[in-house]
């Protein structure tokens, strides 16, 4: 099951990476309010047939009568996350470049753990040491030696850490009791109309420049809102958070590795090697380390 969720995390990250080239072809034409409005209710609609047809083929009492509220309620508090986090970040990435931004982002494997111990939620020594392994390959493969001054996109981008570390808390919460599916369906909607109330407030929305950018919002909303933050919710369902974090925070490599793919862009030595510094850390992350415990357990 563990490996499952690994791969299905992994996947996640995958399609995040590549999602950068769309956001960034999308802001040429859009404001970043109005992109992750669009993206978040296309998102959201393309998973309601999904729903639907679920929900035709099997008994979904269990979740609809038992959890309703479990699932509102967390539906929404992971939408208010995120569409705080994916603003943040948009945001901010005018204002930094795109190496630093992607550095300060990933710096919510470090937030996780580290909420999570006010959580109870406990953090192995290897958990530590793939944490500490993959900051130092994040730092290779985004930071440069001549960009090193902190200014308000860096500081967007740290508030934006913190808000996705809680939005992975959040997902770790709700996500054990309720339909992933259905969890992910609501925090895009949520999301996406809290993006859109914002939007007319500070951007004027222009219909014909949306519809130019409909490839990158296309790829956006279908694969990077509705496929990969389902993927997410299932695919934390009884992990570590910590590892969870882990396994996403690989969107910054493979971003850099789309950028090479698609773009044309060359990866330095120092960025090869902290893509296997990161590619390391997530398998360290995987060895399992609860024998000792186990067996304290059955002493006791």
């Amino acid at each position: 099951m563990k490996l499952k969720n690994a791969i299905l995390l992994l996947l996640t990250a995958a399609i995040w990476g590549v999602a950068f080239v769309a956001q960034s072809v999308g802001m040429d034409y859009i404001g970043p309010l109005t992109f992750n409005c669009v993206r978040s209710l296309m998102g959201g609609a393309a998973l309601l047939p999904l729903i639907w047809f679920l929900n035709k083929n099997q008994d979904s009492s269990r979740v609809i009568a038992g959890n309703r509220k479990v699932l509102i309620t967390g539906g929404i508090c992971c939408g208010v996350a995120l569409c705080l986090a994916s603003n943040v970040q948009q945001f901010g990435i005018q204002y930094t470049t795109v190496g630093k931004a992607g550095f300060i982002t990933a710096c919510y494997i470090i937030i996780v753990p580290i909420l999570g111990l006010f959580l109870k939620k406990k953090c192995s020594p290897v958990i530590i040491a793939s944490v500490f392994l993959s900051v130092i390959g994040l730092y290779l493969l985004c930071m440069s030696k001549d960009v090193m001054e902190v200014n308000r996109g860096d500081l967007l981008m740290l508030i934006c850490a913190l808000l996705f570390a809680i939005h992975i808390l959040v997902i770790d919460f709700f996500a054990p009791v309720v339909g992933g599916m259905k969890m992910s369906c609501i925090q895009l909607f949520v999301s996406g109309i809290l993006s859109g109330i914002a939007m007319l407030i500070w951007e004027t929305p222009n219909i014909s420049q949306i519809l130019i950018a409909w490839m990158p919002l296309l790829y956006a909303g279908i694969l990077s809102c509705g496929v990969a933050y389902t993927l997410q919710i299932v695919g934390q369902r009884g992990m570590n958070p910590a590892i969870a974090s882990l396994i996403l925070s690989l969107e910054s490599c493979i971003s850099v590795l789309a950028g090479w793919a698609i773009l044309g862009q060359r990866l330095s030595l120092k960025e090869i090697f902290g893509c296997i510094l990161m590619f390391a850390a997530i398998i360290l992350a995987q060895i399992p380390v609860g024998q000792k415990s186990r067996e304290k357990a059955a002493d006791g």
